[in-house]
């Protein structure tokens, strides 16, 4: 076993995974999960940041050694599930992995040019641009990025992540002397922070979620290291990494946040529907930060929208494979084709720019749980090749936390 003599170094390769699906949990959400982490006070958040680390960690620890767990070394999330599962559960699960991915990249291609519209309009004082122009421009150069090779989009991100977490660690700095303990007196009933833990547990799970480029993740660390069980290690050293730089730079802005406003300011904020960013510049009437809202929402699109692509082009691929029954596949021709399908979907949601995306997202967060849960768990208790990692604890903590943010999302949709 020459892989456990192998000593375990941090490369370039996994650093830059491990800002890769940083930036892929890091949407422009992270600017709202304040406003709807925040708004039961101090206490509750205590405890979801205890448990948002592990829960991050091991449930995609759980999904990457399911991707990791083929036969066929290579082998994508989709092919995975219908080696284990069989055919028809293979279509289906692929058809709903698909449908949970897709949504979130209409609301980034959408989100990314009402960003850009907005900072032209409001920051620069020009007028605002001809949309179908300027949603086209966008959305192009974004997945003209995903058509070049893993290098060079693992490259861009990187440059996005640095500035992003920049830009959050200084905020959270700089706002530190406006610390006020109102928060700290709000003690909430049993029954209050039960349910408030309860329905703010599926808020942090989809922040912290980056199990869109999980599959792609695994299968890059197959390809660098050759041996499996390296591969595993490889990638469950940099989940971990991720899941640490998420806890850190996102709950210490969260934290400092909170501890700046009042429940009642959270609230005015919560509704007046804007980001925590825009509700600070307007408090402090700092145009500093108002000018950093936009530059991190930017940001946090644009590295979240080349995760989540990756996702949604291996659904769109494996249900065309699946489909076709075609053993003889031009995977080029594929990509192209399903670069062309993503770029007058994504542009014709962005043009139309409709309310309704945030409620088609909330129906796909029950399905991102179930994959990103409880599927590797129940894969770990059927599937032979997982059965080694059976008898863990950390089994029975993702299990548990997955079908309480599953029940709270679907409490939430009614």
């Amino acid at each position: 076993m020459s892989s456990n003599q192998h000593s375990m170094k941090w490369t370039k390769f996994n650093i830059a995974w491990m800002i890769n699906l940083f930036g892929t949990a890091v949407g422009a959400g992270v600017l709202f999960l304040p406003i709807n982490a925040g708004r039961a006070g101090f206490w509750p958040l205590v405890i979801m940041a205890v448990l948002v680390g592990p829960m991050t960690y091991f449930a995609h620890r759980g999904l990457s050694r399911f991707v990791l767990s083929s036969a066929k070394p290579g082998s994508d999330i989709t092919e995975v599930v219908e080696e284990h599962f069989g055919k028809t559960a293979g279509k289906l699960i692929t058809l709903l992995y698909f449908f949970a991915i897709f949504p979130i990249l209409l609301i980034y291609g959408n989100g990314i040019t009402n960003t850009v519209d907005s900072f032209i309009v409001n920051q620069l004082g020009m007028a605002s641009p001809n949309r179908v122009l300027l949603s086209f421009v966008l959305i192009a150069a974004l997945i003209s990025v995903m058509l070049t090779n893993e290098r060079v989009m693992l490259k861009l991100t990187e440059w996005l992540v640095y500035p992003l977490v920049l830009i959050l660690f200084a905020l959270s700095i700089y706002l530190i002397p406006e610390w006020n303990g109102a928060m700290l007196q709000e003690m909430p009933t049993t029954s209050g922070f039960i349910t408030t833990l309860w329905i703010t547990i599926p808020v942090l799970v989809f922040s912290f979620n980056h199990s869109p480029a999980i599959s792609a993740f695994s299968q890059s660390q197959q390809r660098e290291y050759q041996d499996p069980i390296l591969a595993e290690k490889y990638a469950s050293k940099t989940l971990k990494g991720s899941a640490t730089m998420l806890l850190v730079f996102v709950m210490f802005f969260v934290f400092s946040c909170v501890l700046t406003l009042t429940p009642a300011e959270l609230a005015l904020a919560k509704e007046q529907n804007i980001s925590i960013l825009s509700f600070l510049a307007n408090k402090f009437d700092n145009p500093y930060i108002s000018y950093f809202g936009p530059l991190v929402a930017f940001f946090a699109i644009t590295s979240s929208f080349f995760g989540h692509y990756l996702g949604a082009r291996e659904g769109l691929e494996g249900l065309y494979i699946k489909m076709t029954d075609n053993k003889q596949i031009n995977r080029k021709k594929l990509n192209y084709g399903t670069a062309v399908f993503f770029l007058f979907t994504l542009w014709g949601v962005a043009v139309m720019n409709p309310s309704i995306l945030g409620l088609i997202e909330s129906l796909g967060g029950p399905i991102i749980a179930m994959i990103l849960f409880i599927m590797p768990m129940y894969a770990i208790r059927k599937v032979p090749s997982m059965q080694r990692y059976q008898g863990q604890l950390s089994n029975v903590f993702v299990t548990v936390m997955g079908l309480i943010a599953i029940s709270a999302v679907v409490y939430g949709l009614f």
